[in-house]
């Protein structure tokens, strides 16, 4: 369909508690998880967020077999999830470094759950329930946190661990963001 242009951090609309979806495998719900993965696609994304698009919904996409923004990281399975439930498995946190489309050109270290239970629905009112761990759990952490209004530097703990990408890794191949 068509790919949308991403808010970027500072938009107010980034902040804002997203709302529940209520009406499910509409042409108009359809219409917006295809030009989602149209954009995620276009920027070589992980995930995206309706809320990064301008739509306050609490709709989230993720996934991918490989991804050149992250080389090392394994597959996630293409996920579309609405209304979503995050559960911690354990106490353990791991700290890794995290970009975002709607903060280009900057990393930092953010502290996630290393295991979660993930439960929602997808674009039909199916219900998705899964547990996840490692780079697919921080993926789902991250996505669900633009649904409260959270960008990924609000979770940062250490701003010596923030920066910008050419500057924290120079003449690595670590994408823009």
């Amino acid at each position: 369909m068509s790919v949308r242009d991403i808010l970027k951090m500072g938009d107010p609309r980034l902040l804002q508690q997203a709302e529940p979806i209520t009406r499910f495998g509409t042409p108009d719900l359809d219409a917006l998880i295809e030009d989602m993965f149209d954009t995620m696609h276009a920027v070589n994304g992980a995930g995206l967020a309706a809320p990064q698009i301008g739509v306050n919904l609490q709709l989230v996409i993720f996934g991918f077999k490989q991804n050149t923004r992250y080389p090392d990281a394994p597959p996630v399975p293409e996920t579309v999830l609405i209304n979503p439930v995050l559960t911690p498995l354990s106490d353990q946190i791991e700290e890794d470094w995290e970009g975002c489309l709607s903060v280009p050109g900057l990393r930092g270290v953010v502290p996630r759950w290393t295991r979660l239970h993930y439960q929602g629905v997808d674009q039909y009112g199916k219900v998705i329930s899964r547990d996840a761990e490692g780079f697919h759990a921080r993926v789902v952490q991250h996505e669900c946190d633009h649904l409260a209004g959270i960008l990924y530097p609000m979770r940062i703990e250490d701003f010596s661990r923030f920066g910008y990408v050419d500057v924290l890794f120079p003449g690595s191949d670590a994408h823009d963001d």
